[in-house]
Parts: structure tokens; sequence; C-alpha cells
């Protein structure tokens, strides 16, 4: 009898576990703004190109079609970069092939161990470079092209051709894509990311003043389910927006300043009050629905353009900040920390042109963490090049180009990437291409039918490509079907090569789990730490930078401190991208994980919207004197050395003294009618930071 109740106890545990991820599965499948216009320029792009690779007797249409998801899914500008670099990786891998085979007389230990070296620098530029196609580019044309030449029954004048010919493929669905986007893409960036960000505040409104009238949940569900839906689109929309308006260097018009910085903010605020509302359908504590009339209001405000202030949040108390209500007013508090604009708009304060971005973050290549993820990922790219050539199995030879396309810096990261690989390669490769091989590529005899069945998928993958959740997916179900429905310029008409690349597939997920998570791991919330650290410690540089002695040139001084600003802002909305991996770690602790991942990301939006708040003062030409004066340079660096206190206390999970800024500073200081405002301003704030990177370390 008690076998029967646990065993009923356990068939009833498995619904209830896997209910969450159902419920995540079809919010990311849900319709979000922009989703469909970019689904279908994908759909489009990946038609032109099937015909012009027909038309043209291409090679390996599959690496063609691929790139159309690396390069094709951002704004037109933002494509034209990305494809200028993957175009750049593209020649240099090509050139590193003939090169290393040429010189060697084509031996086989020279190409082991340029597929070492090659992997070794793909994880190199892919922790250490602002443009991450330029690696995955490089490392999966360099793993193919290299795999050309162990073939010994052609002549070499067919495979330098062939891997000409590659290039051209590849090439060609580049220029394909960007002119597809240039021609269809967001014409005003500018307005549609002000729309997008007006949505989402009405959105919060209606929500809140719903909660606030104490409606019943029948009357709330809809403005509940319309917060979620935006929440489940994340930042990703927003971003290629801001994108756009980056790299064609538009003007910015009304957008406020730091727009990166808040619109990850944005994203936060709808992520926990999508939260709260989904555990709170209806409010009926009066003291409750007081907070999000509040809330309303202050979401009303920011909706038209209006400023209201930091003290208007505090109205009604502080909350705790580790209740869902809480996290809604921290995060709140965080967007209107932000500084405000003044008559003089200076432009790049609102958006920097990417021209002014490097794209290597100075000094990243040669820190110790880097060069160790590097050596994981060379590792094992080399251990599958030597496996599948000591087994003689060269259909599997997928596992190298796996390798180099999925491999990322922590635990939690990779085993989502491993498991969204593997997910995307079953329905793409197995179910979607197996079962077109099967049941359609026998009855078809012309081009119009091939188009039908790849703008099929091409459109399923797009739509999966992007959610926020599961992009992955959607991009591996496109890789997976193409590999293996393009085989040739005819229809596959065997089997055995989609299995074995399946399981070339599945022998490089086992490997890099093995290496990236037992043998060598970086936990997601040991990532997380390291990388709030290196915003504390770049705050404490900029504050360094604009102390006494000063460059000889200003221009230097706003070069750097540009270069530290963006370093930031990105980095700020990576903590937030990887807080998503907590939930693929194992382990009992699990849950902690993930309540201290939240807490990282909200230390970060603070520390960020701190650095705003001096950014913004110090960058005037007008304001030099703030630089200057002795008094405010001493504070600075006395929060500088607090800064680098508390990034040693983030990183080794320890305790920090707290520092008194106020100590460098003259009391009479505070109500000068010139400095007074800074001073008090950078204080608070500072204040602020501290208390929420102590309550961080307090909480883990």
């Amino acid at each position: 009898m008690s076998e029967s109740v646990a065993s009923a106890k356990t068939a009833s545990a498995w619904p209830a576990a896997l209910s969450p991820w159902v419920d995540r599965i079809r919010a990311d499948l849900q319709p979000t703004p922009g989703r469909l216009g970019s689904s279908l320029r994908i759909v489009l792009t990946t038609i032109i190109t099937l015909i012009l690779l027909q038309a043209l007797r291409m090679p390996q249409a599959s690496l063609g079609l691929f790139f159309i998801f690396l390069v094709g899914r951002d704004s037109p500008a933002v494509s034209l970069r990305s494809g200028i670099f993957a175009s750049i990786s593209l020649g240099a891998a090509a050139a590193l092939s003939l090169s290393a085979v040429g010189l060697s007389e084509n031996d086989p230990i020279v190409r082991l161990l340029s597929v070492t070296v090659v992997a070794f620098i793909v994880g190199i530029l892919l922790v250490s470079t602002t443009v991450g196609v330029l690696a995955v580019a490089g490392g999966l044309i360099y793993s193919t092209l290299i795999g050309l030449w162990e073939n010994h029954n052609v002549s070499q004048d067919f495979l330098v051709k062939r891997t000409l010919y590659i290039v051209a493929t590849v090439l060609l669905a580049i220029a394909v894509s960007v002119a597809v986007e240039y021609l269809f893409g967001t014409k005003d960036p500018v307005k549609e990311l002000m729309k997008q960000r007006r949505i989402r505040y009405q959105a919060l409104e209606t929500m809140f003043s719903l909660f606030a009238q104490g409606a019943p949940s029948e009357q709330t569900l809809p403005a509940v389910i319309a917060v979620s839906r935006l929440a489940s689109g994340g930042q990703t929309n927003m971003q290629q927006l801001y994108n756009t308006i980056v790299d064609r260097n538009l003007d910015p018009g009304i957008l406020p300043f730091g727009t990166r910085v808040r619109l990850t903010m944005l994203a936060q605020l709808m992520d926990v009050s999508a939260a709260f509302a989904t555990q709170n359908p209806a409010v009926t504590d009066p003291e409750l629905q007081q907070r999000c009339a509040h809330l309303a209001a202050i979401c009303r405000a920011i909706k038209d353009d209006l400023r209201p202030s930091v003290e208007a949040l505090k109205e009604h108390g502080v909350l705790d900040p580790t209740s869902l209500i809480g996290r809604v007013d921290t995060t709140l508090h965080d967007i209107l920390s932000m500084p405000a604009k003044g008559p003089e708009v200076n432009r790049e304060l609102i958006a920097l042109a990417s021209s002014k971005v490097p794209v290597f973050i100075p000094g990243k290549w040669k820190e110790l963490k880097t060069v160790a993820f590097a050596l994981r990922v060379s590792l094992c790219a080399t251990f599958c090049y030597i496996f599948y050539h000591a087994v003689d199995w060269p259909g599997i030879s997928t596992c190298v180009t796996t390798v180099m396309v999925t491999a990322l810096t922590s635990s939690g990261a990779l085993k989502q990437k491993l498991l969204f690989r593997l997910i995307g390669s079953l329905i793409g490769g197995l179910i979607l291409g197996l079962g077109a091989t099967v049941a359609f590529f026998p009855h078809m005899d012309t081009l119009n039918s091939l188009v039908v069945l790849i703008g099929a998928v091409a459109l399923l993958s797009a739509w999966v490509a992007a959610g926020r959740h599961f992009s992955y997916v959607g991009v591996q179900m496109a890789f997976a079907f193409y590999i293996v429905a393009f085989e040739d310029f005819s229809a596959p008409t065997e089997l055995a090569p989609a299995r074995d690349r399946f399981i070339g597939i599945l022998l490089a997920l086992i490997v890099m789990a093995y290496v990236f998570d037992l043998l060598w791991p970086v936990r997601t919330v040991t990532e997380m730490r390291t990388a709030l650290a290196g915003i504390l410690r770049g705050q404490a540089n900029y504050l360094r930078l604009t102390t006494p002695p000063l460059p000889r040139e200003i221009a230097e001084l706003r070069h750097k401190a540009d270069q530290l600003r963006d370093q930031i802002g990105k980095t700020a909305a990576g903590i937030r991208t990887t807080a998503e991996f907590i939930d693929y770690e194992f382990g009992v602790d699990r849950e902690q994980h993930r309540r201290t991942g939240q807490m990282i990301v909200q230390s970060g939006l603070t520390s960020v919207g701190f650095f705003w708040n001096q950014f913004v003062v110090l960058h005037k030409e007008a304001d030099l004197d703030f630089i200057t004066h002795p008094q405010l340079a001493a504070m600075r660096r006395t929060i500088a050395d607090g800064m680098d206190a508390m990034a040693s206390s983030v990183v080794q999970g320890t305790a920090f003294p707290k520092i008194d800024a106020t100590t460098a500073i003259d009391p009479a200081l505070f109500s000068d009618p010139r400095y007074g405002e800074y001073a008090r301003n950078s204080v608070d704030r500072f204040n602020e930071l501290q208390t929420v990177i102590s309550d961080l370390q307090t909480a883990a």
C-alpha cells in the first residue's frame, strides 16, 4: 500500500515539476512587438538565398542559410556591421586553412595543431570582443574548410576551388541578409523605441491601477497577461533598436540619458512586475492597494516623459527589498535615480556612436579567466578532432563545429546552450530533416516545392529564435535541418549521413559537459559575481580617471571614459541575461543561487545608476571645475577605494568595511550653490550602493 502511494506521489510530481517549463515555453512563443516582421524578413532572405545558391550551383548551402540567422536578425546597420566582421573572419579562416595545408603539404599533425590554435583564438575572441559573430564565423568556417583537406581522393585544385566556393556561398547569404534588412527593416528606430517604452509603461500603469482599485482577478487577468507577454519578450528587441540608432549615428531625439542602461532597467521592471502580478492576481490589502496606486502614478509620469523624483517613491515608506513588490520599488528607484536631461543636450550621452566603441574590450584578452576559458574550448575541439580520426569516422566531424559554436563561459550558460543544441538538433535534424528526407524529398521534383518546404522550416525556426528564453533552440533547429537537407545539389537519399552528424553533435555535447562542468567548472553565480566586480572596478577606474593629475588632452580622458561607459552598460545587460542560466544549474543550492542572482542583478543596476550620475556631470566641458575641485576629487578617490573594496568582497563572498565619503568634504560644501547638489547626490547614491552590496553579501 505504501509503495503504491509513493509511486502515485512520484507520478503526480512530474506534471508539477514540468508545469513551469510548459508555461515558459508557451509564453516564449507568444507574439511580441517586432517578432513577426523579423521572422518574415528571415524567411524572405532564406528564399532569395536558396534560389540564388541553387541557380549558381554553390556548395555547402547549409552554411550559407545558417549564417542568415547569425547576421540577419538585427537592424540594417547592425546587420551590415556584423556582416562586415563575418566577412573579415571568413577571409581570415580561408587564408589560414590554405596556408596551413599549403606550407605543410597537408601534414595531418599541422592540421591538428591548427585546429587547436584556432579553437584557442575563438575562445579568446568570444570573451574579449564586442562582436560575437567574429569568433563564431571564424571557428565554424575554419573547422569546415580544414575538414575538406582530409579527403585524399580528389585533387588539390578541386579542394582550393571548393574552399573559395564555400566562402562565396556564405558571403552571398550575408549580402542578401543585409540587402533585405535595408529594404524592409525599421525606418525610424528612434520613434519605434519610444513607442516600445511607452507600451511597457502603459501596461504597467494599467495593471497597477486595477490592483489599486481592488479589481477581481477576472478583470486584472488581461492586464497581467499583457505585462507577462511584454516581460517574456525581454530587452532584445529594444536593444536592437538602440543598436540601430548607435550604428547609424541617428539623432536620438527625446530619448533619455543612458538609454542602453535604462532599457535593461525597464526589462527588469517588467520581469519583477510580472512575477508580482502572477503571485497576486487580485490585491485586497488596503496598504498594498495604496502602494500599487503610487506605482501606477509613477509609471504614468515616466510614460508621459515627466520626471517624478526619487523621493516620490519613498512617500509610502521603504519595503523589504527581497519581496516582489519591494523589488518593483527598488527597480523603479534605480530608474528614477538616473540623471535627467538638461536644456543643453549632448547626443553622445544618450547613444554613443559605434565608431567610438572598440571592437576589442581593453585588457580583456590577457585576463587569466579569458585564457582559461580559451584553453577549455581548445581542449574540447582538439579531443573531438583526435577522436573522430582515431575511430576513422569522418561522418561525426560535426563534433568540432559544435564546440566552436556552443562554448560559453559559465556552467549554467553552457548547460543551457548544450541542452538547447540537443533539443534543436532533435527537432531540426531528426524530426524535420529526416522527416523531410523520408516523406517529402522523394516526391519533390521542382524548385517551387523546395522553396515552400525550406520557407516553412525557416519561419518556424525564426519564430522560435526570436524568443527570449529558447531562442538558441530556433537557431539550432535551422542549422541541424540544413546540414541534413542540403547534402548536395540533389535531395538526400540516405539516412546514414544524418545519423553520423547527429552522433557528432552528441559527442561534442558529452565532451564539453565533462570539461566545462566537471573537470573545469565555473558556476553561473560565480560568473555573475565576477561581472559585478568588473562593473565596480570599472567605476573606480573612471573616478580615478577624473581625478587630477588629468591627461594633457581632455579628449583622451573622454575617449577612455566612453570606453568604460560602453563596457559597464553591456556588462550590466549581460548580468541580467546570465541570471536566467541559473535554472540550468544542478544541486540542492540552486534556489539560493537564484535568489543571489537576482540580488546581483539589482546590485548591478544600482551601481550603473550611480555611475551615470557621475558620468553626466563630469562629461560636460563646461563643468571641468567639478573635476579639478580638490575636495570633490578627494571625495571621488575615497569612493573609488570603496568601490574596489566592494568589488573584492563580491568576488570573495566576504563582508567589507563601509566608507564614509563625507569625511573627504568640508560640510559647508553641501550647501554650495554650484557644487552642493553634486556632492550630496554622490554621497547619497554611494551609500545606497554600499547598502545594496552589503545586503547581497548578508543574503549570500
